[in-house]
């Protein structure tokens, strides 16, 4: 997977599947889409502590999620997504990737 800047926008990626290249918008840098990243391991613990849960308990998001894939995730690890809203200001949302 490799970025291309095209003139007429935002940077593109480019996507090769054997002897095809497809291109493709960067979904993390649309509007809709909220902030997503890896969420560290002691950002985890703090927050199943405060709410007294294991990772398993957590909303879950399947691994073939597009979002998933761009941001290098795996079985286990927990999305931290950062969700800005009109009403709400910010909100933090968290789900464990599965199968």
């Amino acid at each position: 997977m490799s970025r291309v800047r095209t003139p007429s926008g935002p940077p593109k990626v480019l996507v090769k599947e054997g002897e095809k290249m497809t291109v493709e918008f960067d979904l993390l840098n649309h509007e809709l889409v909220p902030k997503q990243e890896i969420a560290k391991k002691d950002e985890i613990d703090e927050i199943l502590k405060k709410y007294n849960i294991t990772k398993e308990q957590l909303p879950k998001i399947k691994s073939k999620d597009p979002v998933v894939k761009r941001i290098g995730a795996k079985d286990g690890d927990v999305i931290k997504s950062t969700r800005k809203s009109p009403t709400a200001g910010v909100s933090i949302y968290y789900r464990i990737v599965v199968r």
